[in-house]
């Protein structure tokens, strides 16, 4: 069992396998071009597998596979087989852009994987474009119904901007809905990498288009999820995910690798460590020990409030959010 400095059971593994993304999202790294990091000086699959492998016999029951967008790292149908050939029981999800899922669903069902978390901001082809930069909207709607139909679990994420996609807040909600599949708002998190003129709304902004048309019920955090879940009066579920909020961080079970072998205990923080030599020359004992360490170090509360002025340098499309 992992257990980290403030006593807190630690079972979920956040893996990057890539820092590349083929949008450039507003919120995200509107202005980064179109480069990415030497294949050098990423961990292979087989370099992160070990770790993984080592860090689920040490109690990582729950495994999601980021990016930037993970589906550009070619054969990540192999790499998700190998987690789950030697855990079938391992909680395997994945968090995606959708936008190369119409080819690759099926291959990722087939190798093990189990949900999806999906980002759709927009039903609208002009402002999804001008989201991403790039026209995404049929390739991820096609992905979702793909997904959907080779019997993925789907759940959907929306980052609402004032003056750009608040209007839809309900539509994607019934979007979701049609299809029996959970939405969650996301609050926008300000960074240094974002579109400095775009401005998120909060979760009582968000709730209140909500209420506009449905009658909405608390329900509160299930277990260790950041996601804050609300029903409507039919019985469906929706979820809030407030990061400015300090309440997730009591529960949170959390740590996250980058593709580079950065071990990161906390996505607000830019401390980290690598285990980067030790998979390298095959001394698993030597990762599991930075982990034990950073776990060590993992802080009580992220940093969010300390200054409303000061923006996070972490660069989301390297830990995935």
């Amino acid at each position: 069992m992992l257990i980290d400095g403030h006593g807190r059971k630690v079972d979920y593994l956040r893996v990057s396998v890539t820092e590349r993304c083929n949008f450039r999202c507003q919120y995200c790294m509107p202005d980064k071009p179109f480069s990415w990091k030497p294949k050098e000086n990423l961990l292979s699959f087989e370099e992160l597998f070990l770790f993984i492998k080592a860090a689920m016999d040490e109690g990582i029951t729950k495994v999601r596979i980021t990016g930037g967008e993970p589906l550009l790292r070619e054969d990540l149908d192999k790499f998700v087989a190998m987690i789950y050939n030697h855990n079938p029981a391992v909680d395997l999800a994945l968090t995606t852009n959708g936008y190369l899922l119409k080819q690759t669903a099926q291959k990722l069902k087939d190798a093990g994987l189990k949900r999806l978390n999906i980002s759709l901001d927009s039903l609208k082809p002009q402002v999804a474009k001008e989201i991403a930069q790039k026209e995404v909207l049929g390739s991820v709607l096609e992905g979702i119904e793909e997904s959907l139909r080779v019997g993925l679990g789907v759940k959907i994420n929306m980052v609402p901007l004032k003056g750009v996609n608040e209007d839809e807040i309900v539509d994607l909600l019934d979007f979701a809905k049609e299809r029996g599949i959970e939405i969650r708002f996301i609050e926008y998190m300000e960074n240094a990498m974002a579109n400095h003129q775009i401005k998120g709304l909060l979760g009582k902004e968000i709730l209140e288009k909500i209420k506009e048309k449905y009658r909405i019920e608390k329900i509160g955090r299930q277990g260790s999820s950041p996601s804050f879940a609300y029903k409507l009066e039919d019985g469906y579920r929706f979820g809030l995910i407030d990061p400015h909020k300090h309440d997730f961080c009591e529960s949170c079970n959390r740590i996250r690798l980058t593709a580079e072998g950065f071990l990161i205990p906390c996505l607000y923080f830019d401390e980290a460590m690598s285990i980067k030599d030790a998979v390298q020359k095959g001394d698993i004992e030597a990762a599991v020990e930075v982990l034990r360490q950073v776990l060590r170090d993992k802080p009580e509360k992220n940093r969010w409030n300390e200054d409303e002025n000061e923006l996070s340098n972490r660069a989301f499309y390297e830990t995935g959010g």
